[in-house]
């Protein structure tokens, strides 16, 4: 079982963004995102949600996102998908950086879990 990282922003430009920077510490990892509406105005999409599960090569996703509408495209998406997901509400950058560095370590997904807990939004 491989884990991969999904990044969903409502600006196409956060979520590259965020994908560049992770990839500084996590190249070997599988890592997708998802940014702002189809027509990549400010918002999210589904559709793009859902492609970039389908384009990540692990066979288990952790998906980080910013704001509430993300996790609704991401909740949605997921139902769709036979990949498992694991849906994590967490701050974004500091949560994906985090479990993309333990991935690419190779620490196991109770122990990642475990490193995310305390950047937890309540």
């Amino acid at each position: 079982m491989s884990l991969g990282i999904v990044v969903v922003s409502h600006v196409p430009e956060v979520a590259q963004g965020i994908t560049r920077l992770i990839k500084q510490v996590a190249a070997n990892t599988p890592l997708t995102y998802a940014g702002g509406t189809d027509d990549n105005d400010i918002g999210t999409s589904m559709a793009k949600i859902s492609q970039a599960f389908e384009d990540n090569s692990a066979d288990e996703l952790l998906a980080f996102y910013d704001l509430g509408s993300a996790k609704m495209n991401l909740e949605m998406a997921i139902e769709m998908t036979d990949k498992k997901v694991h849906l994590y509400d967490v701050a974004l950058i500091e949560g994906a950086y985090t479990a993309a560095s333990l991935v690419e370590a190779g620490v196991d997904l109770a122990a990642v879990e475990a490193q995310l807990a305390p950047l937890k939004i309540k």
